[in-house]
């Protein structure tokens, strides 16, 4: 064992050999050969590349060189190309902040069976009054950051589990293709996670018609792993053992508590509220709508080629919301 995998606990180490191809022996010699590769995008500035970061891109693409630099090129050309929502990226920004403080997203305490970190969103609970969709997504994206720290969770992932009970289909007409494939770039196309499965729980028939939308951009390989379950919680817990889920999902544990999460990133200035407004934050719901383009809904798909994205008009049915309300 090298001293890149001191943070492994020895059933750890065992996957990390038998699912992800990870070999202590050529640990070394596998992250040159991925930060050999970064000549070949000159267009891209790689703010880290030591040995520890470029690790949890080998990680997340079972130790393929060339699919971890992909996703190490697209993680940095992400940042690029949406400078503005990571802009003041902490927890104390006032949209993050504030989504934190809803649970968006919550992070329950017990691992799953496979030692997976459990990640879990109450779509209800947005407040669009106080912050929007793009501090959510930002906030997500925060937290993820903290968490893939731990080599623990590099190797065995996440789970992700959104309840949406009341979520209301004004709610869901906030949701437009610029806004989701943005989530969807963030989340699938650029980030060093491995997610072994989202679950949907009580979810609308308007939320079936967004992921019918959605569902041509996303992998294969992510597509088989989103479940909707609808009410039926059984088949939930078929996943995921009800003695680690909280009471809203049929659990044993009390209902969750919101704050979890946000506590623990924000410590003392949990409490301290400066007063938010969303439209306050400098790039707005509307300034996102405006930069991207439908054609850039597209998964890139060679590292050497440089994305690029479209600026568009502001009548671009790209900005319109999937489900009307006229």
């Amino acid at each position: 064992m090298t001293h890149l995998q001191a943070g492994l606990s020895p059933e750890t180490l065992e996957k990390a050999k038998l699912e992800l191809n990870e070999n202590p022996d050529t640990l070394h010699q596998d992250i040159q050969e991925v930060r050999d590769m970064i000549i070949t995008r000159p267009d891209i500035g790689f703010l880290r590349t030591d040995d520890a970061f470029i690790l949890r891109f080998l990680r997340a693409r079972k130790f393929n060189h060339f699919e971890a630099f992909r996703l190490l090129a697209q993680y940095f050309e992400y940042r690029q190309q949406n400078l503005d929502m990571f802009k003041n990226f902490k927890a104390t920004d006032p949209g993050i902040k504030q989504a934190l403080k809803d649970g968006f997203p919550g992070v329950l305490s017990n691992l799953d069976h496979y030692g997976r970190k459990i990640l879990v969103l109450f779509a209800s609970n947005w407040d669009q009054s106080r912050y929007t969709l793009i501090d959510i997504l930002r906030a997500i994206l925060l937290s993820l950051e903290a968490m893939i720290e731990d080599p623990e969770l590099q190797v065995n992932g996440f789970i992700l589990i959104i309840d949406w009970s009341n979520f209301t289909f004004k709610q869901a007409s906030k949701l437009t293709p610029s806004m989701l494939r943005l989530a969807i770039e963030g989340l699938q196309d650029s980030f060093p996670s491995r997610f072994g499965g989202i679950h949907f729980v009580n979810q609308p028939w308007y939320i079936h018609a967004l992921y019918t939308v959605i569902r041509p951009f996303l992998k294969e390989k992510t597509r088989k792993r989103i479940f909707m379950h609808g009410n039926n919680l059984n088949s939930l817990h078929q996943l995921i053992h009800p003695e680690i889920l909280p009471s809203e999902f049929g659990g044993m544990l009390p209902p969750y508590d919101m704050g979890t999460w946000a506590r623990t990133l924000l410590e003392h200035e949990y409490d301290d509220d400066n007063e938010y407004v969303s439209d306050s934050y400098n790039m707005s719901f509307k300034d996102v709508e405006k930069g991207l383009s439908p054609k850039s809904m597209k998964r890139s798909q060679s590292v050497v080629e440089a994305g690029v994205l479209k600026h568009i008009d502001k009548d671009d049915e790209n900005t319109q919301p999937l489900l009307s309300l006229d």
